[in-house]
């Protein structure tokens, strides 16, 4: 038997799927989470037959006409795959919503049971709902649910209900025929009709103690936080905040641990491998996959930390709050609000935030943004940038800090970019999005959440991460004629040789050395792999001292060896971050985007600008510190400027088409 989930975007549909499933799937305190149809297993404990369930989560749908891809997927599977029994999850504290889609899902035909989802929050918002007479009128079952709840949920009685009336068809107490009306004005009409069916009903069931119009403690807090001038500040002491606890505080002490336990395997397989091992295997084992897989390994407390701080902030309602502060912002240079989440899913990865595009219905805006959100710097990406600001800027928060803003930056600036080259300057865009409630963020949901990305980091370090790592020992160790390289010949190695052309290439951006392209390089298999590959062409085992209990720091140990001034370190990340994501990442942004025009000019977009802002990092930093601009200036000035120019004249020639198509038009 199959049981859908369908219900309005925020409803808390995943979170009862997780909870009927004990599945994990990402949750968020916002509209726009699930953008693709899941199922699973039924947990046994709720299983109240002996057959099987099966359990469907379905994107957020507010109707049965989809203005969304996501929300096509919802309507196809159940007009085409009819599913036994459909749940229909609706918020409790906003009825008059979700309603309108549960009056259309009752005219199929299909059994359905209605989920009151949040009915802890009823009290808080002083309203009460007369259950049994909304069941009545409704001619469905109602049952009261708290999904995020591990006991008193009311997920057992929902199950039960639901199997109960499995092949009974419901009488739908409002109909329209809304499958057989094919003109607009006929929609409309009896959308209109359906409207004023649900706040009928809503009028009678629902008790609401609170007016309206009355101002809330959340309105006021609203009014501070996400204010057009006050927000952007806020945001950066946030930013700053959870970067100052995960990478200059908290995250290195529990880093300490880890590391001693890495150094103590290191020493632990050095003496069992014993004196007489051969020097190729021993270079392998040891500096290759433990020192490589370890040096990323080390700052997985640091990320794990920094991932518990962000699932707070999403728990508790503020990141909805963010979208809403950039939407001036993004509206100005062709985007909208909605752009912001994909953006914000993408600082955790970059590939569901480029999937999570698909919400965006205007084709522009969801391909700009598909190129734009790896911008962001990822999770992948944050083992580079505590490395950078632990060894070359003292633990520094606002290096990662600075990070994110950059991101933002670049962004506004390539959207504004992107708008001109199409020529849709003058097109408007509108964003609408329904603020959560503030509430107190969940441990044991940041917990879990802050434990899956864990274990996806901990998986892809010892499969990809490891490979890679030990591709590179090899590379290292051997020349094109598999000899062993001589000591102090590094530079005639495989890798040395396929990376120094590269090399030449980052001269203008301080860090003209093999090693450090090699790192770039293995960067776009995967992000972590730049600080795995830097540790193997070093030869660095771990990048946390664990008697100093923090990043090895100071600028004398690792700086030297990498032979990089502070503005060429900065020049290096800021390279690492912005040039394009991961294959993965490209990957979905071929797939999102469904156009072979734009992926190549994102990816030559991405290269361009990380390429140009490194370039502007290091000169400028080094005629800050010196006096004089950096070595490559002149070249480096005409690639610049080569590329620059390049986009002024796309932007020129799009502004141009857009005016001769406004006086055509007129």
């Amino acid at each position: 038997m199959k049981i859908a989930l369908a219900g309005n975007p925020n409803s808390g549909k995943t979170s009862l799927y997780n909870a009927l499933t004990g599945k994990l799937e990402k949750i968020g305190n916002w509209a726009g989470v699930t953008i693709e149809k899941k199922e699973s297993p039924l947990r046994k404990q709720y299983n109240p037959t002996h057959e099987d369930l099966t359990i469907v989560d379905l994107p957020g749908a507010y109707s049965l006409s989809p203005f969304t891809s996501e929300e096509s997927i919802t309507r196809d599977f159940i007009l085409e795959e009819a599913p036994d029994i459909i749940i229909n999850i609706v918020d409790a504290t906003n009825l008059s919503r979700g309603l309108f889609f549960t009056t259309q899902l009752l005219e199929l035909g299909i059994p359905l049971v209605l989920a009151l989802n949040k009915t802890d929050l009823l009290a808080k918002k002083e309203k009460e709902i007369r259950v049994a007479e909304l069941a009545k009128a409704l001619a469905c079952p109602v049952v009261e649910t708290i999904a995020i709840k591990s006991k008193d949920n009311g997920l057992a009685s929902l199950i039960s209900t639901a199997a109960a009336i499995k092949g009974k068809t419901p009488a739908p107490p409002f109909t329209s025929n809304l499958t057989t009306l094919l003109h607009k004005e006929d929609r409309e009409l009896a959308d209109k009709n359906r409207y004023a069916f649900v706040n009928t009903l809503v009028s009678k069931v629902e008790i609401q103690e609170k007016k309206n119009n009355r101002q809330t403690k959340q309105d006021a807090a609203d009014r501070f936080i996400a204010h057009k001038w006050f927000g952007l500040p806020i945001f950066a002491v946030v930013m700053w905040s959870v970067f100052s606890i995960s990478q200059t505080h908290l995250g290195p002490l529990l880093a300490d641990l880890l590391a001693g336990l890495i150094d103590s395997l290191y020493t632990s397989v050095a003496g069992m491998l014993g004196e007489g091992v051969s020097p190729v295997l021993r270079a392998l084992l040891l500096d290759g996959i433990i020192g490589g897989v370890g040096a990323v390994v080390g700052f997985l407390p640091l990320i794990m930390v920094l991932f518990f701080l962000l699932a707070l902030l999403e728990d508790c309602g503020y990141m909805a709050r963010v979208a809403v502060v950039m939407d001036r912002f993004f509206k100005r240079v062709g985007l909208s609000g909605k752009s912001i989440i994909p953006m914000i899913i993408g600082t955790g990865c970059a590939i569901p935030g480029i999937m999570a595009t698909r919400t965006i219905r205007n084709t522009r805006q969801r391909r700009t943004t598909a190129m734009l959100t790896p911008f962001m710097p990822c999770g992948a990406k944050l083992p580079v940038i505590a490395l950078f600001a632990g060894i070359f800027f003292n633990d520094a928060a606002w290096v990662g800090t600075l990070m994110y803003f950059l991101g933002i930056a670049i962004i506004v600036f390539g959207a504004l970019l992107v708008m001109r080259i199409t020529g849709e300057k003058h097109t408007k865009s509108f964003f609408i999005v329904e603020l959560p409630d503030y509430r107190f963020p969940s441990i044991k949901r940041a917990s879990i959440s802050m434990l899956s990305r864990a274990k996806s980091f901990i998986v892809k370090a010892g499969t990809i991460i490891l490979l890679c790592n030990a591709a590179i020992q090899i590379m290292q160790t051997f020349n094109w004629k598999l000899q062993v390289v001589a000591e102090g010949a590094a530079n005639t190695s495989i890798l040395a040789s396929i990376a120094s052309p590269f090399a030449i290439l980052m001269i203008p951006l301080g860090f003209g050395a093999w090693q450090l392209a090699a790192a770039a390089i293995t960067g776009f298999i995967a992000k972590e792999n730049v600080v795995g590959t830097l540790a193997v062409v070093y030869s660095i085992t771990n990048f946390i001292d664990p008697e100093a209990k923090a990043l090895i720091s100071g600028g004398a140990s690792v700086a030297n060896i990498m032979g990089l001034s502070s503005a060429a370190a900065l020049s290096y990340l800021v390279f690492n971050l912005f040039t394009p994501p991961c294959f993965a990442a490209i990957g979905a942004m071929n797939a999102e985007m469904e156009s072979r025009k734009w992926l190549w000019g994102g990816i030559g977009f991405q290269f361009g600008m990380g390429y140009v802002v490194a370039f502007f990092v290091y000169q400028l930093g080094t005629l800050f510190t010196t006096g004089l601009f950096g070595t490559g200036f002149i070249p480096g000035l005409i690639g610049v400027s080569a590329f620059l120019g390049f986009l002024l004249h796309l932007a020129r020639k799009g502004s141009m088409t857009e005016e001769e198509s406004l006086k055509t038009a007129a």
